[in-house]
């Protein structure tokens, strides 16, 4: 990979935690209402790329326009990941601590299928169950209702991004320890995912905790994200990592991203007709988010902004793919545009802002108890002749 500069972040956590949520929400918003289309359907669409929030794909006939009746995608909406990730934010705020797929039993699956909140996409008051994806309802069904070992519910489950478009709180709870944040969200996403999409929530969490390094870079964060993944995930990111460290400009770097990652992609070409082997367990393959999501971070060398309008218009599961790039920018320290920050929040109807403030508090606590574990075991493992 070559060389970049590394971008002026800020240097303290509760900048970068700020940075990385609100900057998944801003790409989740602006990524939701062309979700599934290709980047030359999108062209064609909008007469252009696209430069910020836009309209529904189907303008005023949203509501019964299909596929994605009856959701108001576009115009400054959040989607599920951005209501996943803040559920995550909440379990965290509850527990205190680290996460396991236990902590997703007790707090999560409470959270998605007993307490209403607002659902941007609905425009109503809702259950998020009501409005989560298949992927995700299974965690209700499996653990509420099919009693399944928590540790192993994700068996058996669509594998796709679900597990990984909502970890960024993991790596962000892990900040600086990227090896610490795999650990941590493999468990988590156990309930929730297995294979390469279980492995892929891992990996997003270890780059959000190494983008939190200082000094990280684009570079850096793939680097971290290389050491730790397996199988066709890790090599999935280099092939498309490989690539993208020869572009600037996410116009010319498009084509070649998706060519970079086809290989390893179980969906196949057409988005919205998966082929009969996609989202199957497999060792070889990788889900293509996470991959493309690290590409748009080394063309775009770590901005924000072109980051994430990289991963809008590169199309197909772009609203998850930029909510993985905003993240990461976002936690780098690249600034997310107010403008954009400022309009999601209103159209969402959501504080964009108190879920940064909750995690931060969390993640300053988490590390504590870390320190004070970590002291106790040095002294017990002193006591019985340790060095």
């Amino acid at each position: 990979m070559t060389a970049r500069t590394p971008h002026p972040g800020p240097a303290t956590l509760e900048e970068r935690v700020t940075g990385a949520l609100v900057g998944a929400a801003v790409g989740d918003a602006l990524g939701g209402p062309v979700e599934g289309y290709s980047p030359e359907q999108i062209l064609e669409r909008h007469g252009g790329r696209i430069h910020g929030i836009v309209g529904p794909w189907n303008g005023d006939d949203w509501r019964t326009a299909r596929p994605l009746a009856p959701y108001h995608k576009g115009d400054g909406h959040v989607t599920d990941d951005t209501l996943m990730t803040h559920a995550l934010v909440r379990v965290y705020a509850a527990v205190r601590d680290h996460l396991d797929a236990y902590a997703v039993a007790e707090h999560l699956v409470p959270d998605l299928m007993t307490h209403p909140r607002w659902i941007p996409e609905l425009e109503a008051e809702a259950l998020p169950l009501q409005r989560i994806f298949l992927a995700e309802k299974w965690l209700v069904a499996r653990i509420h209702y099919g009693h399944v070992d928590p540790r192993e519910a994700g068996t058996g489950n669509i594998v796709n991004c679900g597990a990984a478009m909502y970890m960024a709180p993991v790596g962000l709870v892990n900040a600086a320890h990227p090896a610490g944040a795999y650990a941590e969200a493999l468990d988590v996403a156990g309930a929730h995912q297995s294979s390469y999409g279980r492995e892929a929530a891992g990996v997003f969490a270890a780059a959000v905790a190494a983008a939190c390094v200082p000094g990280a870079t684009p570079d850096s964060v793939v680097t971290a994200c290389l050491s730790l993944a397996k199988d066709g995930t890790r090599a999935a990111i280099e092939a498309v990592c490989e690539v993208a460290a020869r572009h600037s400009d996410f116009e010319s770097a498009l084509a070649p991203l998706r060519e970079a990652v086809a290989p390893y992609d179980t969906v196949g070409p057409d988005y919205r007709a998966p082929s009969l082997g996609a989202r199957r367990p497999s060792r070889l393959h990788a889900i293509e988010e996470l991959p493309v999501a690290l590409g748009m971070l080394l063309v775009s060398g770590g901005d924000f902004r072109h980051a994430v309008l990289g991963s809008v218009n590169y199309g197909r599961d772009c609203d998850s793919i930029a909510t993985m790039a905003g993240a990461l920018a976002g936690a780098l320290g690249s600034p997310v545009p107010e403008e954009w920050a400022k309009r999601v929040a209103e159209s969402s109807r959501l504080d964009l802002w108190e879920p940064a403030v909750t995690l931060t508090a969390v993640a300053r606590e988490v590390f504590g108890r870390d320190l004070a574990r970590r002291r106790e075991h040095e002294r017990a493992f002193g006591a019985i002749g340790g060095p």
